[in-house]
């Protein structure tokens, strides 16, 4: 089963992708949306339609003390809208600190500066944490 999962950020989203076995989550790319627009729903659902996600995995941004921050009411919403749309169900997983992870795990790859910076990786890479954790979780239930 394919899984997208997706971290939602102020100004972009990263996304991911589950292999067909849903074991190993890959990143996959990014939408940027400017801030007090509409997200991109009609993009998010082309993607999963395109890739054939049977479920979708949507990083949850709690504060630090783990309780749900003002986004968190947006983010459940749009995830809503998604799931209606693609008829699929939709989970939540928190995203503490998931792009801090990825910003280590892009620096510690031999690229060069102009590719370790570029704009968007750290979200996608973010959403594959995200999707990866989802993913390890199911696996031991």
């Amino acid at each position: 089963m394919r899984v997208l999962g997706v971290d939602w950020g102020e100004r972009r989203i990263g996304l991911a992708l589950s292999d067909p076995t849903g074991t190993i989550a890959s990143p996959l790319t990014t939408l940027t949306y400017r801030a007090r627009k509409r997200p991109p729903l009609r993009d998010l659902e082309r993607i999963a339609r395109e890739h054939g996600a049977e479920a979708i995995v949507i990083g949850l941004p709690l504060t630090l003390a783990g309780e749900e921050s003002e986004r968190c009411g947006d983010v459940r919403r749009a995830g809503e809208t998604l799931a209606g749309r693609l008829g699929v169900p939709v989970d939540y997983i928190d995203e503490r600190l998931t792009s801090v992870r990825a910003k280590r795990v892009i620096h510690s790859l031999d690229l060069p500066k102009s590719e370790r910076e570029r704009k968007g990786r750290v979200d996608a890479v973010a959403a594959a944490l995200i999707l990866q954790g989802w993913l390890d979780r199911k696996s031991r239930q």
